[in-house]
């Protein structure tokens, strides 16, 4: 087995700690955080995770995520834990417009350049490609307290959970290939939701990843 391509117990816990939040099941979410700290997970990347996920499954699910989350620290230091609160994000000191930062972000996730003419829902409704290039992929993706490696474990996990937006889950699968993921890991990810969130999930993520897998296939030949 090549222990390279196995998910770390922090890589586990972060897809476990973003699906329950996404679900909104906050029981099982209390003993995934507690899980998370003591795998090694900072406070501040824990928060960050969960402040991530708003984007892809809104801001209910993100502040109650965040309130459990404040109980679970609670608790711990009632019990004497002190966590690791890890480190702030750095300031952004780029002076070029978020657009364009978040646009370069975007055209390194992708592995693609960005076309400057604007298609499909871009087209229909321009805002939503400002909103995404802007806040999305300059405002969040940027910030450094995660690497974009767990950015994307978020990211498919919360969508995964959610369902109905197979697109949106191809392309961040595809994401998931161009910052290093390899596939076992993937895979990996795939039987994370099933024993977290259900079969079903699993199985519409697994099948999706399969026709993701077999085009990069397709495309290494």
């Amino acid at each position: 087995m090549n222990f390279n391509q196995i998910l770390t117990t922090k890589q586990q816990r972060i897809i476990a700690i973003a699906a329950l939040t996404a679900k909104g099941d906050l029981i099982n979410l209390k003993p995934e955080l507690n899980s998370g700290l003591e795998s090694g997970l900072s406070i501040n990347q824990i928060k960050e995770l969960l402040v991530h996920l708003y984007a892809y499954c809104g801001f209910p699910r993100s502040i109650r995520g965040l309130q459990t989350f404040m109980e679970v620290l609670a608790e711990r230091k009632s019990k004497g834990i002190n966590d690791v609160l890890g480190a702030e994000p750095s300031p952004i000191l780029e002076q070029r417009s978020k657009y364009d930062r978040g646009r370069e972000i975007l055209e390194k996730l992708m592995g693609t350049p960005q076309e400057e003419s604007k298609t499909g829902y871009s087209a229909f409704a321009p805002e939503i490609d400002v909103f995404l290039k802007e806040h999305l992929f300059a405002d969040i993706f940027e910030r450094d307290v995660l690497t974009y490696t767990e950015r994307e474990l978020v990211t498919i996990s919360v969508i995964s959970t959610i369902g109905g937006a197979e697109p949106m889950l191809r392309s961040h699968l595809k994401i998931c290939l161009n910052v290093g993921l390899a596939p076992e890991q993937l895979k990996q990810f795939v039987t994370i939701i099933k024993s977290t969130i259900g079969r079903k999930e699993a199985r519409e993520a697994r099948d999706i990843l399969d026709e993701v897998l077999e085009i990069r296939l397709k495309e290494t030949k």
